[in-house]
């Protein structure tokens, strides 16, 4: 039987745990083998696929525990426990196959693109291209139509519970999870004395926010994120240091201060 963690821990890859330059995360060793010798789990919250996610969960030695990808459309299993079934990807390209051809057309999606075709577009190399394309929980693509069409596609497509959110170049199609949600589901199986959650981008807001400690990872690349219900209390913390630097100060910062005090004391 499962016996319930100290500490849960939630992180963002991109800019969190991992270097936004070099994708590297060397200074965020220490702490990560810290929490592996306290046997909390950390789980990675991401929007990077399932394909993509798992690789790097092998290279951290975390590929027990589940992963939340695709930016909270859905809960990757670990390898032991998954199980090949319809995925919500599968859905929303068949709703796509339905489409009027005047609106279907419009929408290029990941699956509309052989692996060439996305490598040069992104940048990527081919194998990190394929695996980006191998999705399971949302459908990214560019939009080529105008305002009204793009209106008339969402509204077709909300008709079967699918939201069309934008960010950046692109217009992803998902059943509409969150972050937030998927942790709530792996906090219900884990039930912990405390959970923990870290990132650095909007997108982790709602993650930061609903973590017992949240803590927003300092990114110069980007405008900071405003200010958040919790921090005047402390229970959600600012880092001064970027990325996994940030990544294993505040982790260490935060098992000194809780491993050091009163059994049962909570954050805050």
């Amino acid at each position: 039987m499962q016996t319930a963690p100290r500490f849960l821990v939630f992180s963002d890859l991109d800019g969190t745990l991992l270097d936004h330059n070099t994708y590297g995360w060397d200074a965020a060793k220490p702490a990560l083998a810290r929490l592996a010798h306290i046997n909390a789990p950390l789980i990675l919250a991401t929007s990077k696929t399932a394909a993509e996610t798992q690789i790097l969960q092998r290279r951290f030695g975390l590929d027990a525990y589940p992963a939340i990808v695709e930016n909270g459309a859905g809960l990757c299993d670990p390898p032991q426990k998954q199980e090949q079934k319809d995925t919500d990807y599968q859905r929303i390209r068949d709703v796509l196959a339905q489409m009027p051809h005047n609106l279907r057309e419009r929408f290029q999606g990941f699956g509309d693109m052989d692996t060439p075709t996305m490598a040069d577009f992104t940048g990527l190399s081919a194998e990190d291209a394929l695996r980006a394309r191998t999705r399971m929980f949302s459908e990214p693509g560019l939009w080529h139509g105008c305002q009204t069409d793009r209106a008339s596609f969402v509204d077709y497509l909300a008709d079967y519970g699918i939201s069309a959110r934008a960010g950046g170049r692109f217009l992803t199609l998902s059943f509409g999870a969150t972050k937030r949600d998927r942790m709530a589901q792996i906090i219900a199986t884990y039930t912990p004395q405390h959970t923990i959650a870290l990132g650095d981008a909007p997108n982790d807001i709602e993650m930061i926010c609903a973590a017992d400690l949240g803590v927003i990872i300092a990114n110069p690349h980007h405008p900071p994120l405003p200010a958040l219900d919790g921090e005047e209390t402390g229970r959600i913390i600012r880092t001064e240091i970027a990325g996994p630097a940030g990544w294993n100060a505040a982790i260490h910062s935060i098992l000194d201060r809780e491993l050091g005090a009163m059994k049962g004391k909570t954050f805050g």
